[in-house]
């Protein structure tokens, strides 16, 4: 078995699993775990979203779709980005994908391959750096630090651009930070990729979870929508996570070579989800912001909390993670997250799994009920009481 294994391709066998799975693995296994981790609403898709689904299958939509999506749904996503300053053209410009995480593969596969560098905003979402690295491209990190609100910083970019680079992978807001990029700070790092004449995979699918400020579409800024690849999906804002339904808005030239790679690898999102998707669109407003105002609460409750036992975390600003500084336990990232699942049961993500500049942190997702965060911050107090006595 040993020698077939090693048969395989050594890409494959090289990548990691995924270190946000592996606590949560363990927490499988155990009893009367309360989860801080996964990055998944606890609501459930609201009632007038299911139902469309529902009745898109008692009615037969069974069937494939157009490759690129259902265009009804394409128009819609079309309007949806167009509010915030945009204008893309259903038909060349706008692709339905299984779920924001085939969006972000296929952009990264037609912008970079061997020899080439791809910049990536770290503390990042997990995929990025080995979707990077099955397009046969070099991962290279622009560090977001903790003393500037782990904002991307245009001087870090422009200090790893390369004649070899050829794209910028950032979120906004930012997953696992829960940090916020305003007008400013964006058109800084626009003006750094205009003037290295980079291509841009900005991953949005927290848009709509801000708290106290609008959402600023990056491709929305003076001469970025030619060279931005925008990532975007229904699953966090109207807890359509199992739906499995993102996109892709691009320059046609861009999307026409996803959508070829879509058509041999995928074909077509699930009929049903597109259906459902049009509803979200189109009615599902309401829904949202009732959502966001509770996330509101419980990201005040959960940084409070974490900073009255002496955990230190800013107030995130979007999305719906807490960041908090566990230095001064003098405990790692891992050390930090396996005993707390072991000794408080609360799973939490350790931050060195977004990159080493995550390491010193522990995400905590708030997209759980008011009553779990307490208990979870006070297993939280009992296991570092239990510490330091």
């Amino acid at each position: 078995m040993n020698a077939l294994r090693n048969r395989l391709a050594p890409l494959a066998r090289s990548l990691p699993p995924s270190g946000i799975r592996r606590f949560f693995d363990m927490a499988s296994t155990m009893k009367d775990v309360i989860s801080l981790g996964v990055g998944e609403p606890d609501f459930v898709t609201p009632w007038h979203i299911r139902e469309s689904g529902l009745h898109a299958l008692e009615r037969g939509v069974t069937s494939y779709t157009a490759n690129a999506g259902i265009f009804e749904l394409r128009q819609a996503i079309a309007r949806y980005l167009n509010g915030y300053g945009t204008f893309y053209h259903p038909e060349t410009e706008i692709l339905v994908t299984v779920g924001g995480s085939e969006a972000i593969d296929l952009a990264i596969r037609v912008l970079a391959g061997p020899g080439d560098e791809v910049l990536i905003a770290e503390p990042a979402y997990v995929s990025y750096r080995p979707l990077v690295h099955l397009s046969g491209a070099t991962p290279v990190s622009v560090p977001l630090r903790p003393e500037n609100g782990f904002r991307l910083d245009a001087n870090d970019v422009r200090a790893r651009i390369t004649p070899r680079t050829k794209a910028l992978i950032l979120c906004n807001p930012n997953n696992p930070t829960g940090s916020v990029l305003n007008r400013a700070q964006l058109e800084s790092i626009a003006q750094a990729v205009r003037d290295a004449d980079i291509f841009v995979v900005v991953d949005e699918i927290y848009a709509e979870l801000t708290y106290g400020q609008s959402h600023v579409s990056l491709p929305s800024l003076p001469g970025m929508q030619e060279r931005t690849v925008l990532i975007g999906g229904l699953s966090k804002a109207y807890a359509m996570t199992g739906w499995r339904l993102g996109y892709a808005a691009a320059p046609d030239f861009i999307l026409h070579a996803m959508l070829t790679v879509h058509q041999y690898t995928i074909l077509c999102a699930p009929a049903a989800a597109q259906v459902a998707g049009i509803e979200a669109l189109a009615h599902g407003g309401p829904a949202v912001l009732a959502m966001v105002a509770e996330y509101d609460a419980r990201r005040h409750l959960i940084t409070r909390g974490l900073n009255e036992l002496g955990l230190s975390c800013a107030l995130p600003q979007g999305a719906f993670y807490a960041f908090p500084d566990i230095r001064s336990t003098g405990l790692s990232s891992e050390q930090f997250a396996e005993e707390l699942l072991v000794r408080g049961r609360v799973a939490v993500v350790p931050g060195n799994v977004f990159g080493d500049q995550g390491e010193g942190f522990v995400r905590c997702s708030y997209a759980t009920s008011i009553g779990q965060i307490e208990q979870a911050l006070e297993r939280i107090r009992m296991m570092l009481s239990a510490g330091r006595d």
